[in-house]
Order: C-alpha cells, then structure tokens, then sequence
C-alpha cells in the first residue's frame, strides 16, 4: 500500500519571467547610482572630517621621513621602540630650535610692521597717481574740450536742481557754504575687529586643532614603534593571492610616498640653506627666516616661483632699492629653475609618475577639500592611489590613466 501511494518525482521547471524595459532601466539606473552615492558619501566625510585626517596624514608623513632615520639606528643594535623614540625625540628638539629662531625673526619683523606698513603705503599711492594720471591723459585725448565744459555746466545745472528741490521740500533755504576756507569736521567711525574677539570667536576651531596637532608626536612614534606588527596584521585580512597584491601594494605605496615626501623635504632643507646664504650675501633683512620661506614655498607646484619670491621682496621693502628688487627676483627665479631642472629629479627620483592633468585636478580637488593642507598633501595622496591601482589586477587601467 505503501509503495502504491508513492509516485515518482517529476522534475519542475522554474519559469522565470523576463525583465521587462521599465524593470532593466530601474536596475540599470539603481546600479549606476550607487558608485555616485557612494563617492558622494566618501568626499563627504572626507570634508567633514577633514581635521582628523589631516592630522592622520600629517603624522603618517612624518612618519615616512623619520623612518630612514630609525632604520639606520636598529642597524646600531637598537631596538625599533628605543630607536623611534630617539628620533622623535631629535625630531622635537629640531623643531623647538627652529620655532625659537622663527620667533625671535618674527619678533623683530613685528617691530618693523610700521616702517614696512609705510613703504606698502607710499608704493600703492604711487601706484594709484600714476594710475590716476594715465587716465586724466586718456580722457583728455578721447573727448574734447568743448564737451568737457559742457559737461561740466550741465552738472553743476543738476546739482543747483537737486539742492533747490530738496530745500523746497523740507520747507527751508539751502545751507550756505562755510565762510572762508574752513572745512567741516566729518568723523569717520572705524570698526576694527580686535585679536581677542577674533580668537574669542574661533576658538571652538583653534581648540580642535591644538587639539588634533597635539596627537601628532604620538602618532608618529606609535607609527614608527610598532611598524612591522601593523604590516603583519593588515595582511592577516587578506588571503592567498589577495595578500600577494597588498603586500605589493603597501609596498608601492611606501616606496612612492618616500619618495616624493623624503626626496621633497631634503630638496627643501637645500633651497633652504641656499637661500639664506644667497639673501645673507645681499645684505637682506631677516635672512634666516626670508631663506627657509622662499626655499619651502618654492616647491609649491605651478606656482611655486612666484610664492618664493614675496618673503625675500617683503624683506627689500626694508632697503627699498631698485637694484636690490632685481637682484632678488633674478636669484629666486634661477635658483628655483636649477632646482626644478637639475636637483629635483635627482634628489626626488622618477618613482612619481603623474601626468601633468591629473596632478591639476589633484590640487583643485584636494585644494578644495582641505585648503591649504590639501594643497601640499594632494601629489602624495595621487602618488599612493596610484600605487594601489598599479599592483590592483582591475584598477590597472585607472593606474595607467594617473600615469604619465
């Protein structure tokens, strides 16, 4: 009975029914949608967060250019943890001078704010003179004298007019002048924002950043510190061939960065020491803190020259001789076209390969991320995205677009 009631399985056919049009376009549409939101929402928390990565990235710099620094100590038989903690410790020590020099130059150029305020002033009035004085000539040669007294006439019509008109209405006689030459007093209420209320008014931002700037020593040491056992637990993540690419992609990423960053601050330190030597030689104000300025700004992609000339013009306003304003942009401007040409594609290498486009649109985009501090990390950060797609097997062809 049993196997009588039993009946033998048919197979069943799953019948799917097609996508209609409506249905593929809302598929199509969906997945197209969610690479924009996705990159809407990542550039959004980049720019809300833009204080801790800043200081992410900051630290992580300034990890890559101590590092050789503490390679060279463990080469000593010093173990990696006392032998970052010397460099950090050196590192601040070279930073705390440097802040003392600066300050004691800045203190000085503070005391000078007047006689420099003095020698902008005239310029600018010079400047509008000769501007004034161009335009009175251009008048007089594009419209005749004839007209110009009738023109005269004719407003001096209007404004008898408009003080009658305005007398009649307020139902008294239009004011005289006063007698004699005497000039009525008009006071000029100046508003000025004072320091106090400006940091009164900033401080939640100044806070944050004190704030974030005092992670950095830490950062950099714990980077340093503990290196290998970070690189040894960020490929436990991946597996088989996966970890195979992001060992190749940490890897490209370090080598690039180092590049660029160790190769651009040691490049700095030179114009540095050049500079102040050069603007010393000429007699300059304030040569150890103009040198270093024009030297670091000089390296400022595109507009890098004109940047690395204001401190040492600044600087002339103090002497305020032609011939010293030429000498200034002559060594600035060759010092930063050796530099370009000759010192930085030895010193840096050819490990950043970035076209010319894609480092413009870089800056723009982290420009406008970030401000000033997206300015100066953008190439680094390209550099590093494109290092992962060049070790990446599907982001090969994005790699080759960044590449030169």
């Amino acid at each position: 009975m049993l196997q009588s009631r039993q009946r033998p399985a048919c197979p069943v056919a799953l019948i799917t029914k097609p996508l209609t049009s409506t249905a593929k376009a809302v598929q199509d549409a969906r997945q197209s949608a969610s690479p924009i939101l996705a990159a809407a929402a990542i550039i959004a928390i980049l720019y809300l967060g833009r204080v801790f990565f800043i200081t992410s990235i900051i630290a992580l710099v300034t990890a890559f250019i101590l590092e050789p620094l503490v390679t060279l100590l463990m080469r000593a038989r010093l173990h990696r943890s006392l032998a970052s903690f010397v460099v950090c410790t050196i590192a601040l020590l070279f930073l705390y001078i440097i802040g003392m020099g600066a300050y004691s130059q800045l203190s000085a150029v503070y005391q000078d704010l007047p006689r420099y305020g003095q020698r902008i002033g005239d310029i600018v009035d010079n400047i509008q003179q000769k501007y004034a004085g161009m335009e009175e000539r251009a008048y007089q040669l594009l419209i005749p004298a004839r007209q110009r007294e009738q023109e005269k006439l004719r407003a001096q019509q209007e404004q008898q007019q408009a003080q009658q008109r305005k007398g009649n209405k307020k139902g008294n006689p239009p004011a005289a002048p006063p007698a004699g030459n005497a000039i009525p007093e008009v006071r000029i209420h100046e508003e000025r924002l004072r320091i106090g209320d400006y940091v009164y008014s900033r401080l939640s931002s100044f806070y944050q950043i004190l704030l974030m700037a005092s992670f950095i020593p830490f950062l950099v040491y714990f980077m340093l510190s503990w290196r290998d056992h970070i690189n040894r637990s960020f490929l436990q993540f991946f597996h088989g061939e996966d970890r195979t690419v992001a060992t190749r992609s940490l890897q490209g990423i370090a080598d690039m960065v180092r590049a660029f960053v160790v190769g651009n601050f040691l490049l700095g330190l030179v114009l540095a020491l050049i500079s102040s030597v050069m603007f010393w030689s000429m007699r300059l104000p304030y040569p150890l803190l103009m040198g270093p300025l024009s030297g670091i700004l000089s390296l400022v992609p595109y507009v890098g020259l004109p940047l690395a000339m204001v401190p040492p013009l600044f600087a002339a306003l103090g002497i305020n001789t032609v011939p010293l304003y030429v000498l200034v942009v002559v060594s600035v401007a060759s010092l930063h076209l050796i530099a370009l040409n000759v010192l930085y594609p030895k010193i840096v290498g050819s490990r950043v390969h970035l076209n010319p486009l894609v480092v413009t649109f870089s800056l723009m985009f982290w420009g406008f991320l970030w401000d000033a501090a997206g300015l100066v990390l953008a190439i680094p950060l390209t550099a590093a995205l494109k290092a992962v797609c060049d070790n990446v097997k599907g982001l090969r062809p994005l790699g080759k677009f960044l590449g030169d």
